[in-house]
């Protein structure tokens, strides 16, 4: 039991002085490794009478779980102690001037997406967002998106690993979830946008697998699509700041929407050159209806009392078209050249009442 005691004294001795990890793991192999000093005398036990073996056995465990325990402790120790060297090491020291060539520029996204909040803000809309992972209640069932539908498809959907009972989750394919999700939520009247992140399985130079929406959506009892269509011209005359923006209204087909429309605006591409208003041409940016009765139900309020209007835009196609950016790709570039270029000032935040930043 003294040589028991003597070798235990001495692992806790070595354990207490190691300076590193890497030379506390050589301590921890010679005490515990397989062929360290205390596995050899557990081995040993095998040879020892049965009372002798239980009597050594338990002195031995209590040494070894002493050991492990004192081990454990001095690597938090120097664990902790390297991390906070590494921090002191690597600290930046925030009262130094910054470089004028390293000032940051903000995003044409995020700049577009504060650009329409503004907008939208100004009308009473308020914002509201949601999970980017989704149930197919939510992005398909209650937007009455039958099964058969070929968004629900897995070439066009990015489907999660199916959950123990079946269940699959997918990365939402648009922003209407968020919808669904205030309608049942919020008693009418709802009036709010819900921008943010989308995916689709799809990448060219107008489409990319990550892209950022913006959806908007007004239900009440009185609400009707002449209302929806001044609320839409409204945002396009602010939004490219021009008063006489051709605007038309295509009849088209959404599942979660009835009547269905899509909104093009007039553009001049003479001279190889696209310009917004009025022209020979144009340019379609944005799908919008009367909300689907059944999408009603399915958020629980009463088709019969109340009505709506929903419509959706990609923030990535209005800003290519008003800041001229041929590839929708070089958004996610990570291109400090492209930034610096196509950015805007830090804290130039756009207002209607105060100008839009350009």
């Amino acid at each position: 039991m003294d040589n028991l005691a003597s070798l235990r004294d001495q692992v806790l001795t070595a354990a207490a002085q190691a300076a590193t990890v890497a030379d506390l793991d050589e301590v921890r192999v010679a005490a515990l490794g397989k062929k360290g000093q205390l596995t050899g005398l557990m081995k040993a036990l095998s040879g020892l009478d049965p009372e002798a073996r239980r009597e050594r056995g338990q002195a031995l465990n209590v040494v070894k779980d002493e050991v492990a325990a004192a081990i454990e402790a001095r690597k938090v120790a120097l664990e902790e102690a390297a991390l906070n060297a590494r921090l002191a090491r690597e600290g930046v020291d925030i009262t130094l001037p910054p470089r004028p060539e390293a000032s940051g520029m903000i995003h044409p996204i995020s700049q577009t997406m504060d650009e329409v909040i503004a907008i939208f803000a100004q009308m009473g809309f308020a914002v509201a967002e949601g999970p980017e992972i989704e149930d197919d209640f939510h992005n398909f069932t209650a937007l009455n998106i039958p099964p058969e539908h070929p968004a629900r498809q897995m070439h066009d959907t990015f489907y999660l690993p199916p959950q123990a009972d079946d269940t699959r989750y997918v990365l939402r394919t648009h922003t209407s979830p968020v919808q669904i999700r205030t309608m049942q939520e919020q008693a009418p009247p709802i009036r709010i946008v819900a921008p943010g992140r989308t995916y689709r399985c799809d990448s060219d130079m107008t489409h990319t697998p990550m892209f950022h929406q913006i959806e908007g959506l007004v239900i009440d009892k009185s609400t009707h699509f002449g209302h929806l269509k001044g609320c839409l011209i409204e945002f396009i005359e602010t939004y490219f700041e021009l008063s006489d923006v051709p605007v038309r209204f295509r009849p088209s087909f959404f599942p979660f929407t009835e009547p269905s429309a899509e909104v093009d605006i007039g553009c001049s591409r003479k001279g190889g050159e696209l310009r917004i208003g009025a022209g020979d041409g144009w340019l379609e940016i944005l799908g919008c209806g009367m909300v689907h009765p059944n999408v009603l139900i399915s958020c629980g309020l009463d088709p019969n009392e109340y009505q709506g209007f929903a419509f959706g835009m990609g923030i990535e196609r209005i800003a290519l078209l008003e800041y001229g950016i041929p590839d929708l790709r070089t958004f996610f570039d990570a291109d400090l050249r492209w930034l610096k270029h196509y950015g805007f000032v830090p804290l130039d935040m756009p207002t209607v009442t105060g100008g839009l930043s350009r």
